[in-house]
């Protein structure tokens, strides 16, 4: 990949970057994405009703499409100090890695393949998508899903970092909010009274001890806790976000139980428990011998990365569940995603787009009809 392509990445990744877009407010960024690809002169560019952006590059009409994505919502809500720092070989700032720089990466694909000069036999879609992070749930890419459904060839889901790493499997997820309601009251008038928050935390404390197993890899964690209204009232109401994950659906499903059972046994006179499901990214997997797989596998060798196969929550969950070709990659290395120290190495980057480019091509000449 050329330094001239690769700063051309860099730079739109720099401009996406300052453009905030929180979970369900990916209006902005959307509508920059958006007037970009119109620009580029591409065919069917649209946005649908959620506010995912799609753009067509014609092929030759000689194969099936493939779907390129990447998602356009950040972690850090609205206000966020986005604030950035561009260095030699590295560049700082919320959210840069995670996801601009997959974002701009549909940009690089494109300009790529333009300069490559050859026609692809099918069709590519860039599809930038909403609601890949937090309450998100997946929505973004369960309407591109739903919209090609198992038409296109096969789905490939780009990250800024995580540059060596194929996700060909797919980290069951469910999130719930559980919430304590009391009659609440005055601290020193009506002390005595069950205060929603002491039993909240009473609940979390029994949380954070349930045994979870090595293998498959279990994990729980509660990572939002609000309620009360001020220092001087019993608490009427409090609530907890909790994400549970694991990499057997059997171990998921046991863990949930147990939650939905301790919510249940945690009602008494006076005080109500409810939980509410408010995410669930479904399991899924391509085997590792699965051609997608190893021509993926084999770009990045060839790039001279060294890849190794992982399992992750993302947007590539979806299509795996319903049994499509599918992986996630990344572009570049870098580290502190979702956090405000987050950075991108730039130097790894042509190797990642070297990477993305010559999967795309090898899958059109060697697999133009699809796997079977």
């Amino acid at each position: 990949m050329n330094d001239a392509l690769t700063k051309q990445v860099l730079d739109l990744a720099v401009e996406i970057q300052q453009i905030p877009a929180p979970t369900f407010q990916e209006g902005a960024r959307g509508a920059f994405v958006r007037a970009r690809l119109g620009a580029e002169h591409l065919q069917d560019v649209t946005a649908d009703a959620i506010g995912n952006v799609y753009a067509r590059l014609p092929g030759l009409g000689r194969g099936r499409p493939l779907v390129v994505s990447a998602h356009l919502d950040t972690v850090f809500p609205a206000g966020s100090d986005l604030h950035l720092i561009r260095h030699t070989e590295k560049i700082s700032g919320p959210g840069i890695g995670d996801n601009s720089l997959g974002v701009a990466g549909l940009f690089g694909l494109l300009w790529a393949i333009r300069q490559n000069g050859h026609p692809l036999p099918g069709d590519i879609w860039l599809v930038a998508n909403v609601g890949e992070e937090g309450l998100g749930d997946l929505c973004g890419m369960r309407a591109v899903v739903d919209r090609f459904r198992d038409e296109p060839l096969a789905y490939l889901v780009l990250e800024g970092m995580a540059l060596g790493q194929i996700y060909n499997r797919g980290l069951g997820v469910r999130r719930y909010r559980i919430a304590a309601r009391t009659a609440g009251g005055h601290s020193w008038v009506d002390y005595g009274n069950p205060s929603a928050v002491h039993e909240l935390a009473r609940f979390a404390s029994q949380l954070v001890i349930l045994p979870l197993p090595d293998k498959p890899r279990t994990t729980l964690n509660i990572g939002v806790v609000s309620g009360g209204f001020s220092v001087n009232t019993i608490a009427a109401q409090a609530q907890l976000e909790l994400d549970l994950r694991s990499e057997g659906p059997h171990a998921l499903a046991s863990l949930v139980a147990q939650v939905e059972t301790m919510v249940e046994k945690a009602n008494r006179p006076g005080v109500t428990f409810t939980g509410e499901l408010i995410g669930s990214r479904p399991v899924g997997e391509i085997s590792p011998h699965h051609p997608l797989v190893e021509l993926a596998l084999r770009c990045l060798k060839e790039a001279d990365v060294q890849p190794y196969l992982n399992i992750g929550s993302t947007d590539a969950n979806i299509p795996l569940s319903r049994g499509l070709p599918t992986i996630c990659i990344g572009l570049t290395l870098g580290d502190g995603a979702h956090t405000l120290d987050e950075y991108i190495t730039t130097r790894w980057l042509p190797k990642g787009l070297g990477q993305l480019v010559s999967l795309v091509l090898n899958l059109f000449e060697v697999y133009p009809d699809g796997f079977n």
